[in-house]
């Protein structure tokens, strides 16, 4: 009897519709035989020597643009590495949970302005809320934080002041990353921290410290906060060597000039600058110099909008995201601040007009 249903059900099998893996292999083939061929044209379309500089002025652009990325970053990656070494040494579970409030839209407001006391930028503020959240911070005051910190800190606003002045585009860059940052916070006071962080950090936030015998000299606790922050500076520097390599990819491949022909239009500007903030990845602390270039020619609300969402979210930050937070969380930490952003800009030119 099992005989017969083993030779039916291979009967069946054989009359079944067939994948036809061969069909598939054959089309890609096709398709890759056709590029190749598209390729062949185009390079023989110039003289070899001149294929070799366009791919030799490519490749030194990439390198170039990647360096210069990669340099920006790390001293700021560093710093936040040590703040983050010396908090998982030095900050007390107990003291984080006193002086957050219990309220959800206070702690969202808290979590806005912590950046005024951790000076980071958005390659620092990464490793630093996944050492709060460790210590067991709420997951809104985390989100709010990491948003609003590369730009709510002495030094961008100092920056950012320097570049523009008293003028709406500081005040405009600081209002809107804090009410962005407190909307966001709020947004994932609905959700729960197994749902949004990773299961090794989740492992950690879940345990609790065993006392010391004895309290450890201030030497060997600095000495582990120190060798803390070079840990998490390795884990996060892949991600940021990533997205710098993505970033500089962008820049040497996509033509500017298709973003920079609509600055006077108020819906399109907006979203063209977002864009470019996103690709550009430039360190908080300089963005604003980039921007004023950009005075003469596209709208203040775009202006606000590049000052704004670049430091949130760009490439490099958004691959750091994933040491954090699970890859869907990543993706509402990318959509969010962008709708909110665009939406705020937009309104900007059309009511505003400036």
């Amino acid at each position: 009897m099992r005989s017969v249903l083993k030779e039916q059900a291979q009967a069946d099998l054989a009359l079944s519709p067939n994948p036809a893996p061969g069909r598939r292999l054959r089309r890609l083939l096709g398709a890759g035989l056709l590029i190749l061929m598209l390729a062949s044209l185009a390079v023989t379309s110039i003289s070899s020597a001149q294929a070799r500089f366009f791919i030799s002025e490519r490749f030194q652009t990439f390198v170039t643009i990647f360096l210069g990325l990669f340099i920006e970053a790390a001293p700021f990656l560093l710093a936040g590495s040590l703040v983050s070494g010396f908090i998982n040494v030095f900050l007390n579970r107990d003291w984080l949970s006193r002086i957050v409030p219990r309220n959800p839209v206070l702690a969202a407001m808290t979590g806005s302005l912590m950046g005024l006391a951790f000076p980071v930028c958005e390659c620092g503020v990464v490793p630093v809320t996944r050492r709060l959240y460790e210590k067991g911070l709420p997951l809104s005051v985390g989100v709010a934080f990491l948003m609003a910190a590369p730009v709510v800190n002495p030094v961008v606003i100092a920056s950012t002041w320097a570049a523009f002045g008293w003028g709406p585009v500081l005040w405009g860059r600081v209002g809107l990353s804090v009410l962005i940052a407190f909307i966001v916070g709020l947004v994932f006071q609905l959700a729960k921290p197994k749902e949004i962080l990773l299961t090794d950090l989740m492992t950690v936030r879940t345990s609790f410290d065993l006392p010391s015998a004895a309290p450890e000299p201030f030497s060997r606790r600095a000495g582990k906060a120190l060798v803390t922050a070079g840990d998490d500076f390795l884990d996060m520097a892949r991600y940021l060597i990533a997205g710098a390599m993505m970033a500089a990819a962008m820049q040497t491949f996509v033509p500017q000039s298709a973003l920079l022909a609509v600055g006077q239009e108020p819906v399109i500007s907006v979203f063209a600058l977002m864009a470019l903030a996103f690709v550009l990845s430039v360190c908080s602390t300089v963005d604003a110099f980039l921007a004023l270039a950009f005075s003469g020619t596209f709208t203040v609300g775009a202006i606000v909008a590049f000052l704004t969402f670049g430091p949130m979210v760009d490439i490099k930050s958004s691959l750091m995201f994933l040491g954090v937070f699970k890859r869907r969380t990543v993706a509402y930490l990318i959509l969010l601040p962008f709708a909110l952003t665009a939406v705020a800009a937009v309104m900007w030119n059309i009511f505003l007009g400036m």
